[in-house]
């Protein structure tokens, strides 16, 4: 294994493209599964989270439980904000924050799911298919993020823990 490229370091051109083609795959299948379930797949909190899980695969930001605990418990504390505050800006933010905190207390981190209580909040989506749409695409993306590792040539081997 070798060590990952510091950010003062020039990735080289066959990781960048290694990166950037795995995340337009997993991007790609998220999109195909939301328009197959004629259900859109979150995809910029999702977007973010496959950045992390393909850009910086060795942060703990970036770790499945992380990533899928992070999504699900943001998006129950969007629900929960949404039921007691309804839908409004405000909302969204409060629902933001209690997210940050919520993570940070159960070491869920994972800052692209506070955008997903931001979601819940702002388009009250029914729980029954987004819970499990949520799960299923942050599911697939740790699924998709073991290939690179996997594949060869990746500086850090994904996931780092469980």
């Amino acid at each position: 294994m070798t060590t990952p490229p510091s950010a003062a370091t020039r990735p080289s051109f066959p990781h960048l493209l290694r990166v950037t083609v795995f995340a337009i795959g997993a991007l790609m299948l998220l999109v195909t599964v939301g328009v197959v379930l004629h259900q859109p797949l979150l995809i910029p909190p999702l977007a973010a989270s496959a950045a992390l899980v393909h850009g910086a695969p060795g942060l703990p930001l970036a770790q499945p439980r992380n990533l899928v605990g992070g999504h699900l418990m943001s998006a129950a504390i969007g629900f929960a904000t949404l039921a007691v505050a309804g839908s409004s800006a405000w909302a969204a933010a409060v629902a933001a924050g209690l997210s940050l905190g919520a993570m940070m207390l159960t070491h869920l981190s994972h800052s692209p799911a506070v955008a997903t209580a931001v979601i819940v909040v702002l388009q009250a989506p029914h729980p029954v298919p987004f819970l499990p749409l949520l799960a299923l695409g942050a599911c697939l993306l740790v699924a998709i993020g073991l290939l690179p590792g996997r594949i060869g040539g990746h500086p850090v081997r994904y996931p780092v823990s469980w």
